[in-house]
C-alpha cells in the first residue's frame, strides 16, 4: 500500500486534511473568500475538500486546485459532480509549486501542503505570484507549542514555535487579519480519525493484501503522535493580506 493511498484511506472520515473541525473550517472560509464571485487556488488540494466547500459557500465562485494525485482529483471531481458545481472547479494534475494560470486569484489557499514547496515561506512566495491585487492568502502550518523532543524534531521536522513563526511570516511581507489556532479537542479529533478509520479499514477487509500493513501503520501513527509529538505539536491557520510596502 502506498503512502498516497494510506492517507486516502486515513482521510475518508476526515476529508479536511488538518486538525480543523467544521466550524473552523467555515469560519476561515468566511474571513477569506471574495464575497462575490471571484477565483479560488489550491496548491496541494488533495480530495477538493476546501473547494468544495468554498463552492457551496459562494455560487458566483470559480475555483482551481493543484494535486500530484488522480486518485485524489477524481474524488474531487466525483463530489463536484454530486454537488452541481462541477462547471465551476477546474483540477489540474501537477506539481503546485511549479503550477501557473493565465489569471490571479482572489484567494490562494495552501493548507497542510507547505512541504510541497520545501516549507512555510517558500509556500507563500509561490502564492504571492498567484495573488490578485486586494487577494489573500489563506495558509496552514505545523508549529511547536512547546520545546519539542528529538523524536517529534524527526517526524514533524524542524519547526518554529508560533511567536517566531508569526515573526517571519510578517517579516516576508504579510499582515495577518484573521488567523484559528487548532485546539486540543481538533489536533487529537484528527488523530483519533487518522488512525481509528485506517485501523478501521483493515479490520473490516481482513482478507486484503494490504490489511496487515494498513493495521500496522495506523498502530504506529498512533504510537508516534501519543509518544513523540502529541504535546509538543501545534497547528495554525493564517488569512494573510500582502503588507503595503
Amino acid at each position: 500500500m502506498d503512502r498516497e493511498e494510506i492517507s486516502r484511506r486515513a482521510h475518508a472520515d476526515h476529508p479536511i486534511a488538518a486538525p480543523l473541525d467544521d466550524d473552523a473550517v467555515r469560519g476561515l472560509l468566511d474571513r477569506a473568500l471574495p464575497h462575490d464571485g471571484g477565483r479560488v487556488l489550491d496548491l496541494g488540494c488533495g480530495g477538493g475538500e476546501w473547494l468544495l466547500r468554498a463552492l457551496t459557500a459562494r455560487p458566483g465562485l470559480r475555483a482551481e486546485g493543484v494535486d500530484l494525485s488522480e486518485r485524489a482529483l477524481a474524488d474531487a471531481r466525483r463530489a463536484a459532480r454530486r454537488l452541481g458545481a462541477e462547471d465551476r472547479l477546474a483540477l489540474h494534475r501537477e506539481d503546485a509549486a511549479r503550477f501557473t494560470a493565465p489569471h490571479a486569484f482572489d484567494l490562494v489557499l495552501c493548507v497542510g501542503a507547505t512541504h510541497a514547496f520545501g516549507g512555510l515561506l517558500p509556500a507563500l512566495a509561490a502564492a504571492r505570484g498567484h495573488l490578485a491585487p486586494g487577494g489573500r492568502v489563506l495558509v496552514g502550518d505545523g508549529y511547536w507549542d512547546r520545546e519539542p523532543s528529538a523524536e517529534a524534531v524527526a517526524l514533524l521536522g524542524d519547526l518554529d514555535d508560533l511567536p517566531t513563526t508569526l515573526d517571519r511570516v510578517a517579516a516576508d511581507g504579510w499582515t495577518p487579519v484573521h488567523g484559528h489556532l487548532s485546539t486540543r479537542r481538533e489536533l487529537d479529533d484528527y488523530e483519533w480519525a487518522w488512525t481509528g478509520t485506517l485501523a478501521s479499514w483493515a479490520l473490516d477487509h481482513p482478507g486484503h493484501p494490504d490489511s496487515a500493513e494498513a493495521l500496522a501503520t495506523a498502530t504506529a501513527h498512533r504510537d508516534e503522535w501519543l509518544r513523540a509529538y502529541r504535546d509538543a505539536f501545534g497547528f495554525v491557520c493564517l488569512v494573510l493580506r500582502p503588507t503595503a510596502r
